[in-house]
């Protein structure tokens, strides 16, 4: 009870996340003073499990130090409200006695509840605009993408400044090697004449809408069909901000496992291919290419990053609006060092950076950082594209309001519902609470003039 004290909680705490608390006994001081809170205990091995579950139960429990079980298990448990009403609170006897365990952890809980947070804030100024995107990127499906696996090695190049001087390296090996472009990095491909096979968009802000330009310029082909010539192939959630030229290309969907995407994308039979959002484009090139070849996969210019002043590779497509506003008394170089320290300040690259650590550890032993000797896997020519994608003509009709009565049909049972109305409020009505599932419908037939 003391120790509880102590700690001058909130009484708005609504999740208390418990670090190795042992047998339990700050349990029920913390279930009498907020008695609807949810406490939530993780433990360092089951060594207590069934002495702790008999005196003092918890709303949730895990018994693993393993990074990849705590990440899951707190996915699943954390609720989805705002990170000042969580608190992670320690039994510091505990420290003692599970050493390094004890600190995984804490270390993980912090930096998952530092990762949510940072979505959290995206979602709540840009979840509208996604939802938006989605809909109207419905209208520019032509062609989908069907794919088998493949043992092909791939080179997924992000836009980080190191990409530079790996470039004259990709050039020479372009033709042996599936190359996987973020659509930041397509600029500075072609400036050495690649070409990516698969460019990948997720960002659904309108000025990523820039870095498509110089793809159409340089890098998409036209011509028909992959069987007659080369072509990209656009891998991309529809919540990204897509320009309307992409109609011409072959989709390969992203559908990152929410419940109102997987609704509509099975109305239209549309094929997907499952990668949950992490927040950054570089992750989810990672995770496509672990789906679709079982041979190594190597990192080029996902630095997560600033070298001094410079924050991406050169050639890079929003360089042109910084050079065009310099002048004396604002040159290029006093630019580049505010974005620089901006970057820095604000923390996100190195969210980014500890997410790919802890990837590291779970992926299967076949990432690498490009630096490392690449392996010729066989003779692999960019015209075989054809014999691993199968592009499917598909027909558009009302693709987005047919999406949006899927939504609404599914809103009116039951067992949907509630799911829906999680996430869809999060999107539509980001600064507002106990949305019912009237305003959903309401807001949904605003949205579609339906």
């Amino acid at each position: 009870m003391r120790y509880i004290e102590s700690l001058n909680l909130k009484e708005t705490i609504e999740c208390f996340i418990l670090i190795e608390p042992g047998l339990g006994y700050m349990i029920p001081v913390l279930k009498e003073k907020f008695n609807n809170s949810k406490i939530i205990a993780l433990h360092a091995d089951e060594q207590i499990k069934n002495e702790q579950e008999l005196k003092h139960k918890c709303s949730a429990s895990l018994y693993s130090a393993d990074r990849s079980e705590i990440k899951l298990f707190l996915e699943k448990e954390i609720p989805d409200i705002e990170i000042e009403k969580i608190s992670i609170i320690e039994w510091r006897p505990s420290q003692n006695y599970y050493k390094g365990a004890y600190v995984e952890l804490l270390s993980v809980t912090a930096q998952f509840l530092k990762q949510t947070e940072a979505g959290r804030r995206t979602t709540s100024v840009f979840g509208k605009r996604w939802f938006k995107n989605f809909f109207k990127n419905l209208t520019f499906v032509n062609k989908g993408m069907l794919y088998r696996q493949t043992s092909l090695p791939i080179i997924i190049t992000g836009s980080g400044p190191s990409l530079e001087q790996h470039l004259p390296l990709i050039a020479e090996k372009q033709d042996k090697y599936l190359i996987i472009a973020a659509s930041s990095s397509v600029m500075a491909l072609s400036s050495h004449g690649i070409k990516a096979d698969i460019v990948i968009a997720t960002d659904g802000g309108t000025w990523a809408l820039k870095h498509f330009y110089p793809a159409f310029r340089n890098c998409f082909s036209h011509k028909q069909g992959l069987q007659t010539s080369f072509a990209s192939i656009l891998a991309v959630n529809l919540c990204a901000a897509l320009p309307s030229q992409t109609k011409d290309l072959p989709f390969l969907l992203i559908n990152d496992g929410s419940f109102w995407q997987n609704i509509v994308l099975q109305e239209l039979k549309l094929p997907s291919v499952l990668i949950r959002q992490t927040g950054t484009v570089s992750a989810a090139a990672a995770e496509l290419a672990l789906l679709l070849s079982s041979g190594n996969i190597y990192l080029a210019g996902l630095d997560f990053s600033v070298n001094d002043i410079r924050t991406h590779v050169r050639p890079y497509a929003f360089d042109s609006l910084f050079f065009s506003k310099a002048n004396m008394l604002n040159p290029f170089y006093t630019t580049s060092f505010t974005r620089s320290r901006l970057l820095k300040k604000g923390g996100s690259l190195d969210i980014y950076a500890s997410w790919f650590k802890d990837q590291f550890n779970t992926w299967q032993k076949r990432i690498f950082p490009i630096n490392e000797q690449l392996s010729d896997n066989g003779k692999y020519l960019k015209q075989d594209l054809s014999d691993f994608f199968n592009v499917i003509n598909v027909k558009n009709e009302s693709f987005n309001k047919r999406g949006a009565f899927a939504l609404l049909n599914a809103l009116k049972k039951s067992e949907y519902s509630n799911y829906l109305l999680q996430e869809l409020s999060s999107l539509l009505f980001p600064k507002e609470k106990n949305i019912s599932k009237y305003d959903l419908e309401n807001k949904l037939r605003e949205e579609f003039e339906l």
